[in-house]
């Protein structure tokens, strides 16, 4: 049985003024325990078995504390005891009562000492990606979902410190501490406590919780923080140093008046901007040099009205203007313009030291730049401006969207005897279409070897290329021409499956010509709602909807490549259907073919038959299932020769792997193919020896907990494509399910795309496609967490 990780957040007891607190773990188990106590949790592992399952889980160097703590808290109850949590019920499938009360019940929880942001993922990662028998309960997932966040927060230095007072006997008490600017952190804290279930924090308001979790943790990570010497010695007689040592119980001064208060507050005020009293925006744009100008860039200030964002003021046309007319953009930038304005150049110029030069006169405008700070301002500074909350302007040709990359472009070269042949049918044949020869590109322009190589050898990354500015990584381009001068010339041939792999990261090495006709196959594969929808085959007892059309088609295209996808469909979508259209299309296209195997689970055995038998009569169908089916390897070879489909159960494969290994089909259908997610287990390893010469799988998800179960599906489909299991886990498992790496997700995403097709009923035109008797309802196959962790990999595909 499944059991169920808690956690919860638990403000410590005492009085002090910034009240620390912790986060506990707890095991609830659905196998109630052998002695039973008055008012303790009957479900639950005692604490010793708490604290070994986490240390065996975690490690043993991991700083957990050595005993369990009794905590009381309040669950939902009946007359039986406390009701199972919502994981446990659905994996009983009982039913929520219909009256239940609170009450009162010890549990055995693990108090997490030291580093709680870390063992929160720690735990998080081994239980959803190591496998085991615990499985995390919505409020740790809630938990991990906070943690995680703040961490986001911690990295973009999104926090100050912060003056917390109360009035003492001696007078108003100010104690030091930290706090999360409140721009972003706010909204996210209102929007974020809405979903906290009440199991996160029991006994105390969500939101209360919620907000001192995050402020302890903050507390708690930069008290961790090493200060330097020099460091210390500046701070040293200011309340920084307290704030960085947060486990201090005293007060940081104790003064008559509020005058501290208003001090700290003028100063919060210019850190974070008023709180968004501040009506306008500091702006810098950089500009290139003119033609004249010697390689010296313009950094130009403007203000940028938050009223209205179409609005910006260059601050070489404000300041010649006379009172009157300064007066008129009083209006559209405060009142107070010419202060604020002179106050963010001063905050910026902390971030941006260069900017204290320009700041000499009173009336600032901009200031200049050689070839090597412009790029120093690009690549260091300019999204450290941008996170305290100035923007910043650059030209289009540094922004994603507008860099020149560089890039080997691939193109068909097929040979001058398959030239021939192409030209008779005009078009090219598969195997043409995969010798290429390779040219060298920069932001999609051709150009020479020579030309090339002076630019590897230029003295800065940033140069002028054609009357354009371009950013060059050197070590990449002659990567680049390495490749080139060995096989650029002569060509390289390669298989779809490495054609795809080489092509699959948006910022790769490699990219097709988008006049040559490869590129319109890879669109194909890449978007199949390109592809044109096939007919109805002949024998089809019913009408095709137009979405199943285009799934037809993309399986014969993908089959016509030598490739294997994954009809992913959503239930009530008809998967069915469009595998039995499929068959018949290929019957009526083709000779008569080896026998089709499917696979499915035993209880749709008989409803795959009825299918078959229904909209498609005249293919003949075999059950291979049930103690009378032939079990003589050379009958069973005949038995099914003259056979279109051959259906048996997961179960089977296994047992009668000698009947099965020992014929040659045509194609393996996998319904259900979730059933295969273990690499590892002895059914799926049957299964991949299966001889066939083109494979599908049917589900509708794709992707389960673990991004290892995408990995055995599509090791199932075209083995080896992902790579090998450890080179996956290294390259792709790891880095994405533990550090969230966005440009791994993105390649992953890019590799499988092609190979899934997948719909679900929200989108519009299936749902008007659909019959009326199909509600309309919000589908979600993936949980909110595992959705999170799975949205750069798996999007519906239409």
């Amino acid at each position: 049985m499944t059991d169920i990780l808690h956690a919860f957040w638990r403000p410590a007891a005492g009085d002090s003024f910034l009240q620390p607190g912790e986060f506990h773990l707890w095991l609830e188990t659905l196998q109630p325990n052998t002695q039973r106590k008055p008012g303790v949790h009957p479900r639950q592992r005692r604490g010793p078995d708490l604290i070994e399952w986490l240390r065996s889980t975690l490690g043993q160097s991991t700083a957990l504390t050595r005993v369990s703590e009794a905590v009381e808290l309040n669950l939902p109850t009946t007359e039986d005891g406390p009701l199972p949590c919502p994981e446990l019920m659905a994996e009983t499938g009982a039913d929520w009562p219909e009256s239940a009360e609170w009450g009162a019940w010890t549990v055995h929880t693990c108090p997490l000492i030291d580093s709680p942001i870390q063992t929160l993922n720690a735990l998080h990662y081994a239980m959803l990606f190591q496998g085991g028998e615990v499985r995390p309960g919505q409020d740790f997932l809630f938990w991990f979902y906070v943690t995680q966040s703040l961490r986001q927060f911690l990295l973009a230095d999104q926090y100050i410190p912060a003056l917390r007072g109360r009035r003492g006997k001696k007078g108003h008490e100010w104690f030091v501490t930290w706090e999360f600017l409140p721009d972003v952190y706010e909204p996210w804290l209102t929007e974020t406590a809405e979903r906290m279930p009440p199991s996160a924090a029991p006994g105390y308001a969500g939101a209360s919780a919620l907000r001192h979790a995050c402020e302890v943790l903050l507390r708690q990570i930069v008290g961790r923080a090493r200060l330097s010497q020099i460091f210390e010695k500046k701070i040293a007689e200011s309340f920084l140093i307290d704030a960085c040592r947060p486990a201090q119980d005293q007060p940081w001064v104790v003064t008559p008046d509020a005058s501290l208060a208003q001090a700290w507050a003028r100063w919060r005020r210019r850190v974070v901007g008023g709180g968004g009293e501040q009506v306008f925006q500091l702006a810098l744009q950089l500009h290139e040099p003119e033609p004249d100008a010697a390689d010296l860039w313009r950094l130009e200030f403007r203000a940028w009205s938050r009223r209205d964002p179409s609005l910006q003021l260059p601050l070489d046309e404000y300041w010649p203007l006379t009172h009157e007319a300064r007066l008129h953009h009083s209006q559209d930038f405060g009142a107070n313009f010419e202060a604020a304005l002179l106050a963010e150049l001063g905050q910026a110029a902390r971030i941006y030291p260069a900017l204290w030069p320009a700041l000499d006169t009173a009336e600032p405008t901009d200031m200049t730049l050689t070839l090597e700070d412009a790029f120093a301002f690009l690549t260091e500074t300019a999204w450290v401006l941008e996170d305290a909350g100035i923007r910043v302007i650059v030209p289009a040709w540094w922004t994603p969207q507008g860099r020149r990359r560089a890039k080997l472009r691939m193109k068909s070269a097929p040979s001058a005897k398959s030239s021939g042949k192409a030209a008779k049918r005009k078009g090219l044949s598969l195997e043409e279409l995969l010798k290429f020869r390779y040219d060298l590109t920069l932001g999609g322009e051709m150009v020479d070897p020579v030309e090339w190589a002076q630019l590897v050898e230029a003295k800065t990354p940033l140069v002028q290329f054609r009357g354009q500015w371009v950013v060059l990584d050197k070590e990449r381009m002659a990567e680049m021409l390495a490749f080139w001068k060995k096989q650029g010339e002569t060509g390289d041939s390669l298989d779809v499956t490495a054609l795809l792999q080489r092509t699959a990261e948006a910022e790769g090495l490699f990219e097709v010509d988008p006049a040559d006709a490869l590129a319109g196959m890879l669109a194909r594969l890449r978007d199949p709602g390109h592809l044109e929808p096939v007919d109805n085959p002949p024998g089809l007892q019913a009408e095709l909807r137009e979405y199943q059309k285009r799934g037809v088609a993309w399986l014969g295209f993908l089959e016509s490549l030598g490739l294997c996808g994954c009809l992913a469909d959503d239930m009530g979508l008809g998967k069915t259907i469009q595998v039995i259209a499929r068959l018949l299309h290929e019957q009526d296209q083709h000779d008569r073919q080896p026998p089709t195997l499917l696979i499915a689970p035993t209880s749709v055995l008989g409803n795959w038959r009825k299918e078959i038998e229904r909209f498609a009569p005249r293919l003949e169908t075999l059950v291979h299932h049930g103690a009378d089916r032939c079990r003589d390897p050379e009958d069973f070879a005949a038995c099914v020769r003259d056979k279109d489909v051959v259906i048996v159960s997961y179960n089977l494969v296994l047992r009668d792997a000698a009947l099965l290994h020992g014929f040659p089909w045509h194609r393996v259908v996998l319904d259900e193919a979730q059933n295969i997610k273990n690499p590892e287990a002895k059914q799926t390893k049957a299964i991949l020896k299966l001889d066939a010469r083109s494979r599908l799988a049917l589900t509708g998800t794709p992707v389960e907990n673990r991004l290892l179960d995408l990995w055995s599906i599509f090791n199932f489909l075209n083995p080896g494509y992902l790579g090998k299991q450890a080179g996956f886990r290294k390259h792709y498992e790891t880095p994405i399910q533990r550090d969230h790496d966005a440009v791994r997700s993105a390649q992953l995403k890019r590799l499988v795309e092609p190979f899934i097709l997948r719909r679900v009923k929200t989108d519009p035109a299936i749902i008007k496609d659909l019959p009326d008797k199909v509600e309309n309802k919000q589908y979600c196959d993936l949980s909110r967490e595992q959705a999170s962790l799975y949205e750069a990999v798996v999007r519906d595909v239409n």
